[in-house]
């Protein structure tokens, strides 16, 4: 018989095994209602790689979540069962599109056993097999927070790059991209590609000068309008934030989004149909102090209650 000292939440934060929010880890999908999955693979990254360690360090520093959110009032962990199922293995690890495959498989079971997945990337190529899996059926929609459109064509060589999975999405009918709304957009361009991209095919970009006019209120209501009750997949790209909150990312971009307003943005969309979320690009090398892993890991446990207070908060 369990007592609460076998509980790894009852026990010191710093002892146990590190998984996500010290959650148990699973060794099996059945009875699972939200699946905490590590993707380490940052493949395919243009530019600076290092978010292939982004899975390892958001699981210690998780280990600060605690059970009950405040802000919202929910407890996921008395709502339903909430367990890490450890990374997704990858045998090619020099082969991007075989990689998508093999994520692709892997979220395929994960989705065929009931469960919702909250992700740690990885690059933020990884959602684009993740939809293959969990939006096969119909078309989904998408909060996207994000200093990049991430809808760029192909690049050197390889349409499977971290700039392109909503492109992909959008081209193979998983994404609705008239019910995706793309928030914190910024930086300078070499091309308008990707945003041209977005633009066209419908999707809402709230560019970062927009989102500072707008206040994060305005942006809430826009994102719960543009995706309705359909549904919807929360992307969470820490270059979103701006550097000074998380440094430790391959494509920085100054200006953006405070940690604050990313809590209060993510809270506002409370009551959505949120069949899944991720949180990507948290590359541990580009920071020292280990604060972006925090952020990582924080945005992580709102998802979590977000998901779980919709679906299983009835219960």
């Amino acid at each position: 018989m369990s007592t609460p000292e076998d509980d790894p939440m009852k026990q010191p934060r710093y002892t146990e095994i590190a998984t996500f929010m010290r959650a148990p880890l699973a060794h099996s999908l059945d009875g699972v209602d939200i699946g905490l999955i590590g993707v380490p693979t940052d493949l395919g990254v243009t530019n600076r790689p290092g978010a292939r360690h982004g899975p390892r360090e958001i699981r210690n520093s998780s280990s600060l979540m605690r059970t009950v959110n405040l802000a919202l009032g929910v407890n996921p962990y008395s709502l339903c069962r909430i367990a890490d199922l450890g990374d997704v293995r990858l045998s090619h690890r020099f082969d991007l599109e075989k990689q998508v495959e093999e994520i692709a498989a892997f979220y395929r079971k994960v989705h065929a056993a009931g469960v919702r997945p909250v992700s740690a990337g990885g690059d933020h190529s990884i959602t684009y097999p993740i939809f293959k899996a969990i939006a096969a059926a119909q078309p989904i929609g998408m909060v996207h927070i994000d200093a990049h459109c991430d809808t760029w064509g192909e690049f050197y060589g390889s349409k499977f790059t971290h700039g392109a999975p909503f492109r992909l999405a959008v081209e193979d009918g998983l994404l609705d991209p008239k019910r995706t709304i793309q928030i914190g957009i910024r930086g300078g361009q070499n091309f308008m590609d990707g945003i041209e991209f977005s633009l066209s095919h419908g999707m809402r970009v709230v560019f970062m000068d927009e989102f500072a006019a707008l206040g994060v209120e305005r942006v809430i209501a826009e994102a719960r309008k543009i995706v309705g009750d359909g549904p919807t997949y929360i992307s969470f790209d820490v270059d979103g934030l701006d550097p000074v909150y998380a440094p430790g990312t391959g494509t920085p971009e100054i200006g953006g989004i405070t940690t604050l307003e990313a809590l209060r943005l993510l809270r506002g969309l409370r009551g959505l149909n949120l069949i899944g979320g991720d949180v990507v690009e948290v590359a541990p090398p580009y920071d020292q102090t280990g604060n972006t892993a925090l952020v990582g890991a924080s945005i992580m446990f709102e998802i979590i209650c977000l998901i779980a207070d919709r679906h299983f908060g009835g219960r």
